[in-house]
């Protein structure tokens, strides 16, 4: 996926309460979470996200938090660029209210969003999560294809032995990234495909904790 240098930043600390998450039984030292959690939108970078279109907020119900974009579409045939077949987009977040002594990592992932494709066309969703710093972290990827004219939705997730938790003693940013693409391939080029990522319908990143050794 695509990477950049942040070019903006914003400050408004999001500080909602959520909910307590129930630890995985097969997840040993996990905890139920802090009723504190924040989520602060640290940066924003790239072709899907313009400045100011970007939020996020703490769900107050199950111990997750919320991404939302309200410009982050791609796009093929008809007047389409051929830029305009590919958007990403790169969030720094700064998660806060985690309780001394307690970590946290993204347990599952829920994407949502909306596509019209024209028969022939596809669209392609990727995605990670990750934390500045990280040596590698997983890209999951998604496909639509045409005729499709509906809203779409995608769940990614990670097995217990397989959650990375930030590290216990440091701060760094929990980096969101996204990437979305449109290919006309077969169909008829003067009509209009696209894939949109949720604005009403935010993408959710579930949390679950455990104790820092």
């Amino acid at each position: 996926m695509r990477r950049g240098i942040a070019i903006s930043a914003v400050a408004v600390a999001l500080t909602v309460a959520a909910a307590s998450v129930s630890p995985a039984a097969a997840s040993p030292r996990l905890v139920r979470g802090s009723n504190g959690l924040t989520v602060q939108i640290v940066s924003v970078n790239g072709s899907g996200c313009p400045r100011g279109t970007v939020m996020a907020a703490v769900r107050e119900d199950k111990g997750a938090f919320v991404v939302g974009y309200s410009q982050f579409m791609a796009q093929a045939g008809g007047s389409s660029r051929p830029m305009d077949s590919r958007k990403w987009c790169q969030v720094a977040l700064k998660v806060g209210g985690v309780p001394k002594g307690f970590t946290y990592a993204i347990a599952s992932t829920d994407h949502y969003g909306f596509a019209s494709l024209e028969d022939g066309a596809n669209a392609t969703h990727e995605a990670a999560a990750f934390f500045s710093g990280q040596p590698g972290h997983v890209t999951t990827t998604h496909s639509l294809n045409g005729a499709f004219n509906h809203t779409w939705s995608f769940t990614d997730l990670t097995p217990p032995s397989q959650l990375v938790y930030k590290p216990c003693d440091e701060e760094p940013n929990l980096n969101i990234d996204t990437d979305v693409r449109v290919d006309k391939g077969t169909s008829d080029p003067s009509k209009v495909s696209f894939i949109s990522v949720g604005d009403e319908l935010q993408t959710t990143y579930y949390v679950t904790w455990k104790i820092c050794p």
